[in-house]
């Protein structure tokens, strides 16, 4: 009746997974009492979970990659405190089978549930808006990425305290992951969440594309989208590319442990080594889907804040369109030691090269956009500078990874694991911290509170500093990633400046949590009554905030780059319009059901309950037929209501 699971499911006997869910669990009722006690549920169901306005569903992302983070950051203090303790004959906290699910849930959760909900929440709120249209072109459909993807977050937090997670690493590699080595479901949780939010990423790539490609505002041709749009563009290109390898790769997985197949079993004449090749070929686009949107975000930043037009803006166009073309070029330099032979290591070494190149292209169209500029030292912009210094040394470090006789020294150690967090907390985190101080107030109508927002950026980078620069030195040493214990005693003081560096980088969060905090309970002296606190430069900052259902009462003419900034040189920003009706999407509970059934056709096939997957399936297909036959989906707001509503806000 209920496949493998059992008590034997519930970890009685490890008190630390148990007290984690119980937090989880008080935090979670808590906030349910609240929410129930206020009243709230109504405005949630009809504002925010049933709605496809992507502003509200761009939020729902950037705070389920919030909320991801303080899991993800949990897991990652909690492995720094093991190797800085457990060494010599000390044996740490932490049990090795333990040890093992976290770091594998930390590189799972970080990639998946905190660094994609951050970049494609930002692409879901600004690009329409930057654009100059109403909405996304499948507003019901982006409903449905979003909360599959909140699936995927749901069936991992799910395996903290319901059987186990992956002790595979983030990457799954077979033959660990077969069923003869991981015979428990903890590979499953793995691969049933990174599919079902695999597919919610993928739609939402689709989606992205589509509405980029087709629904400009007049006159915005190619070459006159902001480069935020440019990048996003590239970004959802690679997803729809990279994704289904991904999806393909983990099917075959799923295949060989359900079905007994052997894609990847050696021995059975399949090629564990074809897996490492799949990963990747998806893997090392998957690091450009983060940190393209990134770059997009350090444009508008810097460019708003210095004053004037971004420098290079083609090259810029062209930079991102090379790596977008490139970053497939590459995937080779992850395994440079597993015997391709010299003449492939030299082929991928060089193309690793060659794509640092448009990416130093922008780093100097950034500090020429600086240069002799009237920047405004705020948040966004200490992210911005702290990004560019931090990015630079990372990609140094991947230059010299890209170098294969190099790569076979540094391979596999700590020296690796200080690069990729240098590129992806220096560039994927740094942005969306940026973007979120930025574009804050046009989401919510008030600014964040800028001495908290400072705080915290510099807890961040210099906690940064301290918890990885020292890998690089332990690297160079000879420490591997991966160690739950250290026997050599002369790393422990290193590994003690990495703890102390997660410390302050916890105290980053922490900071992010009061300006957060403070700034809504100060909201009434921190309005934004202009719609453009920062004198911006695209369409974005045209219309209200928080912008109407909507986004524009008229849609804009565009006659240049920085289209906003032209109608206020012109003077023709503000001159008062003709209003006409408006149609626009319904509400739509589709995403929020087929997320319900996700869930259980998911933890189904984990725990191998056939019944319910076949009523999870079943109750999916028929959400989507309910949908497709329905007819009733836009509503028209009349020309004298968006008139009265424009008023309404204006005074």
């Amino acid at each position: 009746m209920l496949g493998k699971l059992s008590w034997a499911a519930i970890p009685f006997n490890e008190p630390l997974p148990l007290l984690s869910a119980a937090v989880v669990g008080i935090v979670a009722l808590a906030v349910l009492a609240i929410i129930t006690k206020k009243g709230w549920w109504p405005y949630l169901w009809n504002e925010w979970l049933t709605s496809v306005d992507h502003k509200r569903i761009g939020v729902m992302y950037f705070l389920l990659g919030l909320v991801m983070l303080l899991r993800g950051f949990s897991d990652a203090i909690m492995m720094r405190s093991q190797q800085a303790v457990a060494v010599g004959d000390a044996q740490g906290y932490l049990p090795p089978d333990h040890y093992n699910q976290i770091f594998s849930a930390h590189g799972t959760i970080m990639i998946f549930f905190v660094a994609m909900p951050f970049v494609v929440g930002l692409m879901n709120f600004v690009v329409p808006l930057q654009l100059g249209v109403r909405d996304v072109a499948f507003p019901v459909l982006n409903s449905v990425s979003f909360w599959l993807t909140a699936s995927g977050a749901l069936l991992i937090n799910a395996s903290l305290v319901i059987g186990n997670f992956a002790r595979t690493g983030w990457m799954g590699y077979p033959p660990l992951s077969e069923l003869g080595f991981s015979p428990d479901v903890g590979v499953d949780y793995y691969l049933w969440s990174l599919q079902i939010s695999g597919v919610g990423t993928l739609l939402a790539g689709i989606n992205m594309v589509t509405t980029i490609l087709k629904l400009r505002a007049p006159g915005m041709t190619y070459f006159r989208m902001p480069v935020f749009c440019w990048t996003a563009l590239a970004a959802n290109m690679l997803i729809i590319s990279a994704f289904p390898v991904l999806t393909a790769t983990f099917a075959m997985l799923l295949l060989d442990r359900y079905l007994g197949m052997h894609f990847f079993t050696n021995e059975a004449g399949g090629n564990q080594m074809m897996y490492v090749n799949l990963f990747w070929a998806w893997g090392h686009p998957e690091v450009y889907i983060l940190i393209l949107p990134a770059f997009g975000v350090f444009s508008e930043v810097i460019a708003t804040f210095s004053g004037k037009a971004l420098f290079g803006y083609r090259s810029m166009v062209l930079a991102t369109l090379a790596i977008c073309v490139l970053s497939f070029m590459v995937w080779l330099h992850h395994f440079f030691t597993m015997g391709a032979g010299a003449n492939v290591n030299a082929f991928f070494g060089i193309m690793s090269m060659i794509i640092a190149v448009p990416t130093g292209v922008k780093v100097f169209n950034w500090l020429f956009t600086l240069f002799h500029g009237s920047v405004r030292f705020t948040a966004s912009v200490l992210w911005s500078i702290g990004f560019i210094v931090t990015f630079v040394i990372g990609g140094m470090t991947g230059v010299l990874l890209a170098i294969p006789p190099v790569d076979f020294v540094l391979h596999n150690s700590a020296f690796l694991v200080a690069h990729f967090h240098n590129v992806i907390i220096g560039g994927v985190v740094f942005g969306a911290m940026a973007g979120y101080n930025y574009w804050f107030p046009k989401a919510f109508g008030f600014t964040l509170d800028e001495r908290l927002g400072k705080a915290s950026f510099w807890c961040w980078l210099i906690g940064f500093y301290l918890a990885f620069t020292p890998l690089y030195v332990l690297g160079l040493m000879g420490m591997t990633r991966r160690l739950q214990h250290i026997s050599d005693t002369s790393w422990q003081p290193l590994l003690l400046v990495a703890e102390l560096g997660a410390v302050v980088i916890m105290l980053g969060i922490l900071f992010q949590i009061a300006q957060l905090y403070v700034s809504i309970r100060t909201r009434d002296s921190r309005r934004d009554l202009t719609g453009d606190p920062w004198n911006g430069r695209t369409l974005e900052w045209a219309t209200t905030s928080p912008p109407p259902a909507y986004n524009f009462a008229v849609m804009p003419e565009v006659e240049a780059i920085d289209a906003f900034w032209e109608m206020k040189r012109t003077g023709t920003a503000g001159i008062p319009p003709t209003y006409e009706a408006i149609e626009m999407p319904r509400n739509s509970p589709t995403g929020f059901v087929t997320a319900f059934f996700a869930v259980m056709i998911g933890f189904a096939l984990i725990w191998q309950i056939w019944w319910m997957a076949e009523v999870g399936v079943l109750g999916a297909a028929v959400t989507a037929l309910v949908f497709g036959w329905s007819e009733n989906r836009e509503f028209e707001i009349p020309a004298d209501e968006v008139a009265r509503r424009e008023r309404a806000q204006l005074a």
